[in-house]
């Protein structure tokens, strides 16, 4: 079943803090579904490599374009409607209401029992590195793109940010609820990583 925003009932995944979290439980490194996991990284890594490589390889903008836009957009649906689900427990969408109103809804799976989780630490890994790491790549190509004036890709790379910034940000709404949450998360993490390195440099003083 599946419940909306984070609670106490709800499953954890790792994030920000998962070398904390695998120190305090036993790991589950094993890899439960190996098919979702290779695609959750195949289709966007895939339209990286086709960007980087399309101009050596091939004549045509017009065929490098409609390449990278497929792998987008079938990254897109699989990350959204699948990989999501099945590697974290974590979904989000759109819905429309009796009133016509239209209502987006974060959803993270509950766990079956105290303590127990359903999700494994190697894929919640797998996942969340490949969510975070390609929308930063592209951002990086945004930016190559407009310092080097080659506007004929700027609509690729703005189309490469937009679908991948929408499932990193979908996810993480799922993960952490809502956007107060998502700031007092960050506040919190950096919080203590700061004091963390207070503690490590007294340590260190008074040894």
């Amino acid at each position: 079943m599946l419940r909306q925003d984070s609670n106490d009932d709800t499953e954890d995944v790792s994030l920000f803090d998962a070398d904390d979290e695998v120190s305090k439980r036993p790991k589950k490194s094993k890899i439960k579904h190996p098919i979702a996991s290779f695609f959750h990284l195949f289709f966007r890594v895939s339209a990286v490599i086709v960007y980087l490589l399309c101009e050596l390889f091939s004549t045509s903008y017009i065929a490098c374009v409609v390449t990278i836009i497929l792998l987008l957009s079938c990254d897109f649906w699989a990350v959204k409607n699948i990989t999501g689900r099945l590697m974290v427990g974590l979904r989000w969408w759109n819905q429309v209401d009796d009133d016509g109103k239209s209502h987006w809804v974060f959803e993270a799976r509950k766990a079956s029992a105290p303590g127990k989780k359903v999700t494994s630490e190697a894929e919640s890994r797998i996942f969340w590195l490949g969510l975070i790491t390609c929308p930063l790549i592209w951002v990086i190509f945004a930016f190559s793109a407009l310092f080097s004036f080659k506007v004929k890709w700027l609509a690729v790379v703005i189309l490469g940010v937009t679908l991948q910034g929408a499932n990193l940000y979908g996810y993480i709404r799922c993960k952490v609820g809502s956007r107060k949450n998502l700031t007092s998360l960050a506040t919190s993490y950096l919080g203590r990583q700061f004091l963390q390195q207070a503690v490590a440099k007294e340590e260190q003083a008074v040894s």
